[in-house]
């Protein structure tokens, strides 16, 4: 059975997606793991709306929790970790030196 160009371009563009990215975007998105494991995110909204049926309210709460959070492991160490499996190199700057970075390293 032969693959089709079309078939083989598409599974070649899927197995390059899981390859290592940059060392600096790795850092970008790692920055939200240590952030879950240094805390819970919460993010809360609430409303009144009208309409024919009456005045309504309603509200919403999302919590975001990670199992590193829930394990005590050290932020640092979480994005230090994240870093390298997802580059394959270690971080340029460490956690207390990433830009938007606020909590403890």
């Amino acid at each position: 059975m032969q693959a089709t160009p079309l078939a083989a371009v598409s599974l070649l563009a899927m197995l390059s997606a899981c390859g290592p990215i940059p060392v600096d975007q790795a850092e970008r998105v790692c920055l939200r793991d240590a952030e879950l494991a240094r805390a819970p995110q919460t993010d809360m909204s609430v409303g009144i709306g009208t309409g024919s049926g009456g005045t309504h309210s309603f509200g919403r709460i999302n919590m975001q929790i990670s199992g590193d959070y829930i394990a005590g492991r050290d932020p640092a160490q979480v994005f230090d970790d994240c870093v390298m499996r997802r580059s394959g190199e270690t971080p340029q700057r460490g956690l207390g030196e990433q830009p938007g970075w606020q909590g403890r390293a």
